[in-house]
């Protein structure tokens, strides 16, 4: 592979912790996690006691104050091994940056100590039942009530909706059908009304917490609105989209190159008609094509992360990056499973496990036909 420029001696060696983690506290247990539906809370905890979650925020409020560069470490690191179920942990990030960038300082102090910690989880609940990628159509609103707004409607594929702590809600609050009737408000999950469904039974990603969301009048304060003035929730999802964009790009990245390497471990040691499968011309021809698309993908993600840590990262740019790394590790895995042959379809194989999980990377944090539209606005 193409050696990379990003990364210093500290970097790696939080890589090295990261890695660790995965092996001693995480991977040997996956599988049970995937029959529950969830990733246990005490490993959150863990993972916050190294250090691991939402390294890039602050000290005044438990964190380091790092470059994004390690929160990119720690998607590489999660996806490319396998343990999907973490895909959490991102979601839970991007909740923490929406709060850093919006909430007032009184939120901040409230919240963000303890999702440092691993001691409270949030979600963020944009998607709804009859609504897709298309924020300005939901359905669920919020009406002010004195200091209060009541807030009806249900949302679904909420990554840690299960166990979700707290909730930052897209809700309609304006009667205009323009992009400022949007707002985001923050609902605590033990508020009276706030229900949840049973985990979502989904193709893969099974170990990932995945629910509905539903809110029978449920009052919250109008504190609670993110940004302190309701109509900015449009702009605020907007602008932070393209970092979700990003991290699913970067765990994409992670996830073809890790098909590649089983792959190739694979075609090495396993013998058809008397010689290795890595030895027949059509298993390396096909093996150099999938190494060149995923070089010329690790080129673009690079990129992008360097644009991203200047502050520079467009919406396009972004958007390119999601939409051409999910489509690659969907073809990227599925070559790689033909190349495992009968034992490619059986779920002990990584390859396996990886076919079921990748399907999804072409629909979630925007679908690639969404991605196309965002692109095709700029030609």
């Amino acid at each position: 592979m193409i050696p990379r420029t990003l990364f210093s001696a500290e970097h790696e060696a939080y890589r090295r912790t990261v890695k660790r983690f995965l092996d001693e506290q995480v991977l040997p247990f996956h599988e049970q996690w995937e029959e529950e539906h969830r990733i246990p809370r005490e490993v959150w905890r863990s993972a916050g006691e190294l250090g691991l979650i939402l390294p890039f925020l602050p000290e005044a409020y438990g964190g380091v104050g790092t470059d994004k560069l390690f929160e990119m470490i720690l998607i590489e690191e999660f996806m490319g091994s396998g343990a999907s179920g973490l895909i959490g942990f991102g979601v839970h990030s991007l909740v923490a940056g929406y709060l850093n960038n919006y909430a007032t300082e009184e939120m901040k102090q409230r919240w963000l100590p303890g999702m440092i910690s691993g001691e409270v989880i949030g979600a963020v609940a944009m998607t709804e039942p009859n609504t897709g990628s298309d924020l300005q159509a939901v359905k669920t609103r919020a009406v002010r009530d004195g200091d209060e707004y009541v807030l009806n409607g249900s949302k679904t594929f909420i990554s840690n909706g299960t166990q979700c702590d707290f909730a930052l809600v897209v809700c309609k609050t304006g009667e205009t059908g323009k992009s400022g009737d949007i707002t985001l408000i923050l609902v605590e999950a033990d508020r009276p009304g706030f229900e949840r469904s049973t985990p979502l039974k989904k193709v893969g990603l099974h170990a990932q917490d995945t629910s509905m969301l539903f809110f029978d009048n449920v009052r919250v304060p109008a504190s609670n609105v993110l940004g302190g003035v309701e109509g900015q929730g449009f702009g605020q999802l907007m602008r932070d989209l393209a970092w979700e964009r990003m991290s699913g790009a970067i765990g994409f990245q992670a996830q073809a190159e890790a098909a590649l390497c089983h792959t190739l471990d694979y075609t090495k040691g396993r013998t058809v008609f008397g010689k290795p499968i890595i030895d027949f011309q059509n298993s390396r021809f096909k093996l150099a094509e999938l190494k060149t698309q995923i070089q010329l993908g690790r080129s673009w993600v690079d990129r992008c992360m360097e644009l991203a840590l200047r502050g520079e990262l467009s919406a396009e740019a972004a958007a390119a990056a999601k939409y051409w790394t999910g489509e690659l590790s969907n073809r990227v895995v599925d070559d790689c499973l033909q190349l495992h042959g009968g034992n490619g379809y059986m779920l002990e194989y990584p390859i396996a496990r990886l076919y079921r999980d990748v399907r999804g990377n072409r629909i979630w944090g925007g679908t690639t036909e969404i991605m196309k539209e965002i692109i095709s606005r700029t030609l």
